[in-house]
């Protein structure tokens, strides 16, 4: 029997639109297309699509926009203003529309959406997505935080890669300062979840101490077990328990395992697998004490493929391995149900839980 998965995060608006990928081809379909493309590390080697998706029983994602803005002293790719950046997240945005509109997605906004998804959901249906902002440069104003939450924004990581607008996100430093407390209060007023993924340790620490709304960690693993600052201390793992987030395990291989070296470490040679995943989930429940703090969030499409993640995933389908080697590692029914999908069922339930 198939276990019902909600996958935390998934850039299928990226994939569609800066990759080129139609997610309604299969995986065989999409990687023939790409075959003599060089442009992306993942050309070829992509590992996610629609019937994929269905082919695991992933009946719920958490899906983002994403669009950086760079100052004209950053090196990292992105768009030179915020409103180009807003613009492109609307082509995103378009995107989805499309797919829900082909009767491929369709978008969960509130508990009753929610709930009517999880009772009627079966593989033939639209997959249910709950849409996400990936850094948030590209609210050009917190008018446009209103505009967004009106479409159907439900949660925001406030910073991505590097210096943000609002926050400072992976490799960089710094705290959120103004823009990013009045961010957070907005989020705050409307109900949206803040993303702790990608904050930087001053950013996560100063976000959290003014913003008293629900709290989750998208894609996050264990900082003890990979040393990165892209990952979460102790400290900082346990004060999301205690805020009752969930974290969801990522799939990227160089979270999973130690002294991977982009271009050059291979799955096979690393010995990535599953388990190391495993690993990683077993470290957060010695530190809560239980099993109700951890999810998946793969980021399976996160500008990487087969050539970057565990050699037990061929497709994305493959999640379902998970429940058996958490049963291998002592893991009761009921903690393997709310790993699969009950924690974040549950997280949803009391964040969207009517005044």
């Amino acid at each position: 029997m198939q276990h019902f998965i909600v996958d935390a995060h998934l850039d299928l608006s990226m994939n569609a639109m800066e990759w080129n990928r139609d997610l309604r081809k299969s995986i065989s379909e999409i990687r023939q297309r790409e075959k003599n493309l060089t442009d992306k590390p993942d050309r070829g080697k992509g590992v996610v699509s629609f019937e994929a998706l269905r082919k695991g029983n992933i009946g719920l994602v958490v899906a983002t926009q994403i669009a950086r803005y760079v100052a004209p002293d950053n090196p990292l790719p992105g768009w030179q203003s915020p409103e180009q950046a807003w613009a492109h997240t609307q082509a995103q945005r378009a995107w989805y529309a499309e797919m829900e509109k082909a009767g491929e997605l369709k978008a969960i906004t509130d508990l009753s959406t929610l709930e009517t998804h999880i009772k009627n959901w079966t593989p033939e249906k639209p997959i249910g997505y709950i849409l996400s902002l990936e850094g948030a440069d590209s609210l050009v104003t917190l008018k446009h935080l209103e505009v967004a939450y009106q479409y159907g924004l439900r949660a925001i990581g406030p910073a991505h890669y590097g210096p943000g607008r609002y926050a400072q996100g992976t490799d960089a430093t710094g705290g959120i300062g103004l823009k990013g407390i009045e961010l957070l209060k907005e989020m705050e007023r409307l109900n949206i979840i803040l993303d702790a993924t990608h904050l930087c340790d001053d950013s996560f620490w100063e976000a959290l101490n003014h913003f008293n709304g629900a709290v989750w960690a998208s894609h996050n693993n264990c900082r003890k077990l990979v040393n990165h600052n892209r990952q979460f201390s102790d400290e900082q793992l346990k004060e999301l328990i205690a805020r009752g987030a969930v974290i969801g395990g990522v799939l990227d291989a160089w979270m999973l395992v130690p002294d991977w070296i982009r271009g050059k470490s291979t799955p096979k040679s690393m010995n990535c697998t599953l388990e190391k995943l495993i690993d990683h989930y077993d470290h957060i429940c010695q530190l809560a004490g239980n099993a109700n703090h951890i999810g998946i969030g793969s980021d399976l499409d996160g500008a990487f493929g087969k050539e970057q993640c565990p050699t037990d995933i061929e497709t994305i389908a493959d999640l379902q391995k998970i429940s058996s080697l958490l049963s291998q590692r002592g893991y009761s029914r009921q903690d393997i149900e709310n790993v699969m999908h009950g924690n974040w069922l549950r997280f949803l339930r009391t964040a969207w839980k009517p005044n």
